[in-house]
This record gives structure tokens, sequence and C-alpha cells, in this order.
């Protein structure tokens, strides 16, 4: 597997952990706010916070990491080896279920990058990251649901759409985008 991580970013990476929980919540919430506003409305904005958020269950399983630049959190992301796709501790219809490497993708799940902080790699390298993990786990594909805003840098990454959708559980339709790679 071959995994493109940035030529350049003035930053660390480590994985996330129990006291990076609130500092993780507030970056997607300013993630959530600013970085959807150009894609969607505001009541879609107010809709996508009860499908989108941090899922504790990676900081557990140790598949989730953090970005620092200059002390501060800059992104977080991670991937799971569970079967939920997307989704945060609230959301319903979660499972714990493990995924089998040899015939299941793995997940990339709550990816965000602060506002002040895109277009310099966080995205890419989180990314590039998970990836590695996974295929270190014997995954050889990659699973993915992509915001509007977010679909340009995973098609950059070599992503390609399986399903356009929306999911109106916070009362207004999101649309989102499975995609899918071999990692």
């Amino acid at each position: 597997m071959k995994t493109d991580f940035p030529q350049r970013l003035d930053g660390t990476h480590r994985l996330a952990n129990a006291d990076d929980l609130d500092a993780m919540r507030a970056l997607m919430e300013i993630s959530i706010t600013e970085l959807l506003r150009p894609y969607l409305r505001a009541e879609q904005i107010a809709s996508s916070r009860s499908i989108m958020g941090l899922d504790t269950q990676l900081v557990t399983d140790g598949t989730y990491f953090v970005v620092e630049i200059d002390g501060k959190l800059a992104g977080c992301g991670g991937w799971s080896r569970r079967s939920t796709l997307y989704g945060s501790d609230a959301t319903s219809d979660r499972s714990p279920a493990l995924l089998d490497p040899a015939k299941d993708a793995a997940r990339i799940r709550a990816m965000y990058t602060h506002p002040a902080h895109v277009r310099k790699g966080v995205g890419r390298l989180i990314l590039a990251l998970c990836e590695q993990a996974a295929a270190g786990e014997g995954f050889r594909r990659a699973e993915l649901v992509a915001t509007l805003s977010g679909e340009a840098l995973y098609v950059a990454c070599g992503y390609a759409a399986l399903e356009r959708f929306s999911d109106a559980r916070g009362g207004a339709a999101v649309p989102l985008v499975r995609m899918t790679k071999a990692i």
C-alpha cells in the first residue's frame, strides 16, 4: 500500500486519549458550524449535529488521531474495525460488531479540521494515518461517509463515490456521500 503523507505540515500527530475529549468536541462544533456553511442551509447544519460528532469508541479502541499545530488541536479523525459507518455517541443504530478485514472495508470516521487549518494537509495526514493503520490490520479497502464539504478531499485522496443519500434524523435532510478506496 502506498500512503501519501503531506510533505509539509508544521504539526505533530498522536493517538487521542480521554484528556482530549472536550477539545475534540469543541473542534467538531466549530468545524460543523463553519465548514458546512457554504454547502448547507442553517437548518441542515443544525440537523448535522444529530448525526455527526465524536464516537468515543474510536478513542477507546486506539484508532482515533489528533493533529496539533503550535500546541493547539488542528484536526482529528480516525478509523474503525467496527461496523458503524458514521455517527456520534448519540447517533441511533450504532453497532459494536467487529468487521472481517478479509471481506469488509475499514471505516474512516469522524474527520474534522479546525477552520483555521484547512488546506494545510491536516486532513490528508489523518486520512493517511488511518489508511496505514487499517492496512496494518489486514484491511484492503476503506469506506466512509463524506459531507459535501469533505468530498473534494476524499476524491483528491483516491476515494470514489458509491452512493449519494440524505440523513434526516436531525430534522432536516443532510446530503451525504458514501465513498470507498482500495488501501
